[in-house]
């Protein structure tokens, strides 16, 4: 499976992105897809995962109320809309698959991962 994460950029505190996590390859094999985002000087941390069906939507403490995560089954992709963006978002955000059931919020539950995408929300 090949991961493409797009969307990242600069925005001012309040403001939303959208990033997209496109998938290739063996997709058919993917179960669970999920982003995690890292800050510098911080681990990875689980932001929000979806089932490839479309189903099965859960989110990190610091994505709920903010964040949504949902699957373009048509397209392969998964977006993550961010809205309400704080200076603490900051971080390179990462798309992730898993090929199988179980826990989804661990960074060593995922199989493939995507290249990152830098989000900077100034103050």
């Amino acid at each position: 499976v090949q991961l493409q994460a797009s969307g990242g950029g600069l925005v001012q505190a309040g403001g939303s992105l959208r990033l997209s996590c496109a998938a290739s390859g063996r997709t058919n094999n993917i179960y669970r897809m999920g982003w995690f985002r890292q800050a510098p000087g911080k681990e990875r941390e689980f932001v929000a995962a979806i089932r490839w069906s479309g189903t099965s939507i859960m989110y990190g403490d610091s994505a709920k109320g903010r964040f949504t995560i949902s699957r373009d089954n048509t397209r392969n992709t998964v977006a993550l809309q961010m809205n309400s963006l704080k200076p603490e978002d900051t971080a390179v955000y990462f798309c992730a698959t898993k090929g199988i059931s179980g826990t989804y919020f661990h960074v060593s539950a995922y199989d493939y991962w995507g290249q990152g995408t830098q989000v900077t929300v100034s103050s």
